[in-house]
């Protein structure tokens, strides 16, 4: 979308919360994609409209096998999250036995590990994280998903006069389908090129 702006971009790849506070105070330009919530937390990151994206975070486990009922289904179990994922920090907030660790990869690591009972993440980032460390015989997904969250572009409240810009021609590709096109081909490139680079090693 930014090059019909004629803007180049580059995606900096950072821990989850380090990423929001880079981007919050302004050394980064935005985030690529965030909750709604985080407008909230970070005022000085402004929401582009309409969503981007959507997750759908399930329950990863290697022990248990339960049928997924909601956030409250495993508020009994130690829940393991990645810090700075608002969807995965809202959902458990409250929750008596929650570990925050720093990266997809130490989350599945240690699920494996068994220092906590279940894990949550987005299924993507989680079953690209369990496919990489090559865990997908003692991980798997529970189902359904936990719930369904859209995802929002946000931009640092110093390119506030780029805001309307972007969602007029976010609009444009949310109407025309090329949005969720956009998305499915993303995830098949990833995943097929994820397939590539395992067959390699």
């Amino acid at each position: 979308m930014y090059s019909r702006l004629n803007i180049p971009i580059e995606l900096v790849d950072l821990p989850a919360q380090r990423a929001l506070v880079e981007s919050s105070e302004g050394r980064l330009d935005g985030e690529v994609q965030r909750n709604i919530n985080v407008q909230k937390q970070y005022p000085t990151l402004l929401m582009v409209q309409p969503g981007i994206n959507y997750i759908e975070p399930p329950v990863f486990s290697k022990k248990y096998q339960f049928e997924v009922a909601g956030w409250a289904s495993i508020k009994d179990y130690s829940i393991g999250i990645v810090r700075g994922v608002g969807t995965s920090e809202d959902g458990t907030r409250g929750m008596a036995r929650v570990l925050a660790v720093t990266t997809q990869d130490q989350l599945m690591l240690a699920l494996a590990g068994d220092r906590f009972d279940v894990a949550v993440s987005d299924s993507f980032s989680g079953l690209v994280a369990v496919k990489k460390l090559g865990l997908a015989d003692q991980i798997k997904v529970l189902a359904p998903p936990l719930q369904k969250s859209t995802m929002y572009h946000f931009l640092n409240e110093k390119h506030r006069d780029l805001v309307p810009k972007v969602e007029k021609i976010l609009m444009e590709m949310e109407t025309s389908g090329e949005l969720e096109l956009l998305r499915q081909q993303t995830v098949e490139k990833y995943l097929a090129h994820l397939e590539g680079t395992i067959r390699e090693k």
